[in-house]
């Protein structure tokens, strides 16, 4: 491959295969998508390789169902692992998903040991946390995707509860991907006027409420699998903030050592993400209750790496 980045997706679903051609859609860089099942990273890579006339961008596709293809990687994605059915919390994919992980970190790591890892993977807030022990990465190498996704959710019914345009939306959420997840409505913004301002506060606890369930909401209408266009278009700005520095802040799930209280753990808070990756943790005042709330969800995702020992 040549002198364009080189980005490695490990896991060919529906995330996967998602991330890849928004990618290439960017024009970030040249893919290779690896998974398990013979055949299936290959015909992908194919078939996207083939949209590339139509779509105009020239990006290499390599399929793979090993990893010598993904030496030398910038960024390596990973969303590898078990999709949770309808019932399943998110829990219950810790282990399956762990040892899934943690074989793959130490499979990319040996070949492209300068990259950053970015973490899909569900449980998110603890696979980041195994990814970055199994790695020897020092932690800003290391980050996960969730802010992105739920306060694009929130934006989304922001917006469409206010008739406005999504792109007038900020939306600000802490904490760790799931229920306990903490939007903060008074940070959440309409043109810069705080939604506070513009939504009885009954409308927003609804909203707040449907975002921190917006996974399940598309699991159980699904029924088999869940959401994958926006968690995958999430994942896809923080590539393209790494790779083109951009210094963009955006909600990750990153290590914190003392900010916001939290010391050793890795919880969703606004980051600034550039060439090196997480650049700076952006740590804001927060009130009592917010303050509460983010405890409540580090508490928790603490509970979860200690199960696996990290």
């Amino acid at each position: 491959m040549g002198a364009r980045p080189k980005i490695t997706v490990v896991g060919a679903g529906n995330v996967g295969a998602s991330v890849a051609q928004y990618t290439v859609e960017k024009e970030l860089g040249d893919v290779v998508l690896v998974d398990v099942l013979d055949g299936i990273p290959q015909g992908k890579a194919l078939d996207l390789a083939q949209a590339g006339p139509v779509h105009g961008y020239d990006s290499t596709l390599v399929g793979s169902n090993g990893y010598d293809e993904t030496a030398d990687s910038d960024i390596v994605v990973i969303t590898a692992g078990l999709a949770r059915k309808p019932g399943m919390s998110r829990d219950d994919l810790l282990f399956k998903n762990a040892e899934i992980v943690g074989s793959v970190v130490d499979e990319v790591v040996k070949r492209s040991p300068s990259s950053i890892l970015v973490l899909v993977t569900n449980p998110l807030d603890a696979m980041v946390q195994l990814a970055w022990k199994r790695s020897g990465f020092p932690p800003n190498r290391v980050v996960g995707m969730a802010g992105i996704l739920d306060s694009a959710r929130f934006r989304t019914f922001i917006a469409r509860e206010l008739n406005v345009s999504v792109e007038n939306v900020t939306a600000f959420v802490l904490g760790g991907h799931g229920d306990t997840m903490v939007p903060l409505p008074r940070y959440s913004t309409v043109a810069g006027i705080p939604i506070t301002e513009l939504l009885p506060k009954d409308k927003v606890e609804a909203l707040v409420k449907r975002t921190a369930g917006g996974g399940g909401e598309i699991v159980a209408l699904l029924k088999s699998g869940s959401a994958y266009y926006a968690p995958a278009a999430a994942t896809v700005e923080m590539v393209e903030a790494i790779l083109k520095d951009k210094k963009k802040i955006l909600p990750c799930a990153a290590y914190l050592d003392g900010q916001y209280g939290v010391k050793g753990l890795y919880v969703g808070v606004p980051v600034k993400l550039g060439r090196s990756g997480v650049e700076q943790v952006i740590e804001i005042k927060l009130t009592a209750e917010e303050q509460a709330g983010l405890n409540k969800s580090a508490a928790s995702v603490r509970e979860l790496v200690e199960k696996l020992k990290l």
